[in-house]
């Protein structure tokens, strides 16, 4: 039975045993909550689990595939049972087809809907239903720039992330009609270096990468961890190229229509085999642990300097006040001794 009157910090994250996820998982031990591991790949789930309590903190690894609704909603209340009143919220598992969508078969793209936006409805259900006599608590939504701007070989996925930020508008309207001191707030992420790219099922004829320029995840997991502890701001967008994609789909959708149609492929594809097994049915980190990164260590940046701005907007509008204030005194000395 959880302590009810520890002052430790309850966070709750899908998609635990790799990826952004895990890396996830080790912020926020890092910053000393107990955690609750939401995965399928149990190798990968333990590793993950032995991490953060390598952080002094408890952990609470769970098997569970987040399309099951009844399942993650007991997998909530067991989670509060052994680690206390659950704080913060936050879904982040997926699955993926990387093929054109001709030949993603029918129950491929209702696997990656059930997954990647389905699993997102059942965990935000499962935390509002353990938040809302509580009248607190934090979900985050770890989206992608691919929600606001859909690329080619990736129709079942983005279709995924568009859904997810319309869900969470409505849900957030809701909220507020109801009063409700629950807060949701999304994290959308440019490309990112993580094992997806190990076992993803691909139709592309050689194995698939991020979209270049590529980020590590723990520079995602950061961006996470600041989301759910300022959950004020709606939406929070990591990496100069969401910003940039974001932008660009809104002022200029055609032209991205032409570039990706022109380039989507090649940005995609490298000449290497695809992986022998993927991960869209069953889980591959199930008796191996892959770890949070992926195979482009070489190529991904350590920071977003968004990222870092968004951390640190008070210091920043303090320099930027500071500057101006200066200049202006600056401009007002130079009037009066001309």
């Amino acid at each position: 039975m959880a302590d009810r009157n520890s002052e430790r910090k309850v966070a709750v994250v899908s998609g635990a045993s790799a990826g952004v996820g895990r890396a996830t998982v080790r912020e926020f031990a890092r910053r000393g909550y107990a955690v609750a591991l939401i995965a399928r790949g149990e190798e990968g789930l333990a590793a993950a689990r032995r991490e953060a309590e390598g952080a002094g903190v408890p952990a609470l690894a769970l098997p569970v595939d987040v399309s099951e609704s009844d399942r993650v909603r007991a997998v909530a209340e067991r989670i509060e049972a052994e680690l206390g009143p659950v704080d913060v919220w936050v879904n982040a598992a997926f699955a993926s087809v990387i093929a054109p969508f001709s030949e993603v078969e029918p129950e491929e793209f209702q696997r990656v809907t059930d997954v990647s936006y389905h699993g997102y409805v059942h965990g935000t259900r499962a935390a509002l239903e353990r938040m809302a006599p509580r009248g607190r608590g934090v979900v985050v939504q770890v989206g992608s720039a691919l929600g606001y701007r859909g690329i080619p070989f990736q129709a079942a996925y983005c279709g995924a992330k568009h859904a997810i930020r319309g869900f969470t508008d409505s849900l957030r309207a809701e909220l507020v009609d109801a009063g409700s001191g629950i807060r949701l707030t999304e994290v959308h992420l440019p490309a990112v270096n993580t094992p997806q790219f190990s076992w993803v099922r691909s139709r592309m004829g050689g194995r698939t990468r991020p979209v270049p320029p590529v980020y590590q995840p723990e520079v995602a997991a950061r961006a996470v961890v600041w989301a759910a502890e300022h959950p004020g701001r709606r939406r929070y967008w990591v990496g100069s190229s969401t910003v940039g994609t974001v932008l660009a789909q809104r002022l200029a959708p055609r032209v991205l229509d032409l570039q990706l149609g022109r380039t989507g492929r090649r940005s995609q594809v490298r000449d290497e085999p695809a992986p022998a097994r993927d991960n869209l049915f069953a889980p591959v980190d199930d008796v191996r642990d892959y770890g949070s990164h992926g195979e482009f260590d070489d190529e991904a940046r350590q920071v977003s300097v968004l990222d870092e701005v968004n951390r640190r907007r008070g210091t920043v509008l303090l320099v930027g006040a500071t500057a101006g204030a200066v200049g202006a005194v600056g401009y007002a000395l130079h009037r009066l001794t001309r």
